[in-house]
């Protein structure tokens, strides 16, 4: 080390204290003061204070867990003023895919489906800002303004090989997303309500839902909470009440201070505390869905069908700094009534490497220990809510069809197929029912003729193959809703759920009993 460097070094704290002697927590902090003005005087490029404080801090909080974050003031209103429907969008529900900000659906009618916006489409960049490194959230931020003002897109469409750009300006709109899309009848005893998110009013306008179906004659009731992200944790307490009697535990907080150590039970007896109930689940079902569906479970109150939920159950708060900018902490973990934890380890993995495990167990000994609901089942915790009934998907597809996805021959063929369809969605059954083979055989001779595929697909992968390509194509044209009641029918999730409801009895039941 030469003597400048040394010299410098030596000021700014970054030689290490001599042996056996403990750093006080004044000298650890000197050591960040002293990088933050090494790097301002040294750095070969202008850097301000600022900007290194909000990237230290932004970096530290990203070292505690993957949901402590760090927003700046303008970001952080523009957040709470979409999640209260204050801010204009475009229609649109933005999912990663391969890394990539892709439209995974448009609302039928919305302001991008009329400027011609298609499922599929990847998004490259927002008024002429690229937004690459974005999560879907952030992308969604973007999207979001002012009503009434608009936004200009920059996409790709098809291969990604060889995409073609597509433009398109798109004036933004404020709408009342439902919170309950989708309230139907599966059979002539059977309801089937979806609730999308845990947002202010949730569960009032379930309430509602159901009380509709009950009016069709409904007796039993498949709730599901598949690919719900949470929300509201609190909003989890009042759904719980509608299907609870007063005064049941729906979960427990538990923080370092004591003000945040809090049991959260049910205010009143819920309304359909009898009725027979079904919840379905998955890797998607994350934060208040997982505190809600843990605890259907641990007063064995419901079936949970479906795979293993995310795995996310620790509670944050807004601490506002005074600059105006806003840190999001973690303060509280959540266990459910019986004492589960559900939050899965994200100790020594990367916030990439703890989204892509969702739905999967955290380590060994997170699972050891056992629990008990209230009429004496078995549970286990850690790693997310392991259902009752676990559904396997079984999504057997050719070798070849993940180069034939990549090249957006799929899509290709799904979304020309989509444009032939009417706009109306009264003959989607029928539609669904006569034209698998036909829209498969087209993708077939896709795939023969540009990859040279010739070996023939097996009754699964032909099935699996048809079901993604009608899938797509329905939810292209008729958009999300239409698209769910469509898939409803064939769903294996839903057709488990209708089963087991027939003898709830026997599945709540402790073994021997």
């Amino acid at each position: 080390m030469t003597r400048y460097v040394w010299a410098i070094a030596l000021w700014a704290g970054l030689v290490p204290a001599a042996s056996g002697q403990a750093r006080s927590n004044y000298e650890e902090l000197q050591i960040l003061s002293g990088v933050l003005n090494h790097v301002r005087l040294n750095y070969v490029d202008s850097v301000t204070y600022g900007d290194m404080v909000r990237a230290a801090v932004a970096g530290l909080l990203r070292s505690l867990d993957p949901h402590s974050h760090y927003f700046s003031r303008a970001e952080f209103e523009r957040r709470s003023a979409l999640e209260r429907g204050e801010l204009g969008t475009i229609g649109v529900h933005i999912e990663i895919v391969d890394g990539r900000a892709t439209v995974a659906s448009v609302m039928s009618g919305g302001p991008a489906a009329e400027r011609g916006v298609q499922a599929g489409d990847r998004l490259v960049a927002i008024d002429d800002t690229s937004v690459a490194g974005l999560d879907a959230s952030g992308v969604t931020l973007r999207l979001a303004g002012r009503d009434g003002s608009h936004v200009r897109l920059e996409l790709e469409r098809g291969p990604r090989l060889e995409p073609r750009p597509v433009r398109a300006r798109v004036r933004r709109t404020r709408r009342d997303p439902a919170l309950v899309p989708v309230a139907e009848m599966v059979d002539d005893s059977t309801g089937y309500v979806v609730l999308v998110e845990f947002g202010t009013g949730a569960a009032q306008e379930l309430e509602r839902a159901v009380r509709r179906l009950e009016g069709r004659r409904m007796r039993r009731l498949i709730l599901d909470l598949r690919q719900n992200p949470g929300g509201r944790v609190v909003e989890s307490v009042d759904i719980a009440s509608l299907f609870f009697p007063r005064n049941t535990v729906v979960f427990r907080v538990d923080g370092r201070k004591s003000d945040l150590q809090e049991e959260f039970t049910t205010s009143r007896d819920g309304r359909f505390r009898n009725l027979p109930l079904v919840v379905l689940v998955d890797e998607g079902s994350a934060s208040a869905s997982e505190a809600l569906a843990a605890s259907l479970q641990d007063h064995d109150r419901a079936v949970l069908i479906g795979r293993r939920s995310f795995g996310k159950a620790l509670m944050q708060i807004p601490l506002i700094l005074q600059n105006g900018d806003v840190v999001q902490l973690t303060v509280g973990r959540i266990f459910s009534p019986s004492g589960r934890l559900i939050q899965r380890r994200y100790q020594g993995v990367t916030v990439e490497q703890y989204r892509a495990f969702a739905g999967r167990g955290g380590a060994a000994e997170d699972t050891v220990d056992l629990y008990r609901t209230t009429g004496g089942r078995t549970v286990r915790g850690g790693g997310g809510v392991v259902p009752d009934l676990e559904v396997l998907v079984h999504d057997s597809l050719p070798p070849w069809f993940a180069v034939a996805a990549d090249s957006g021959f799929d899509l290709q063929v799904a979304d020309s197929v989509a444009h032939t369809l009417p706009a109306a969605p009264d003959g989607a059954w029928a539609w669904r029912d006569n034209a698998q083979a036909a829209t498969l055989d087209a993708f077939l001779s896709v795939v023969g003729g540009r990859l040279g595929v010739r070996s023939e697909p097996s009754p699964t992968e032909r099935r699996a193959m048809a079901a993604r390509l009608m899938s797509r194509a329905a939810l292209v044209r008729w958009g999300r809703e239409v698209w769910q009641r469509l898939m409803l029918a064939g769903d294996p999730d839903v057709q488990a759920a209708r089963e087991a409801l027939s003898r709830l009895p026997a599945l709540l039941a402790a073994p021997g009993n």
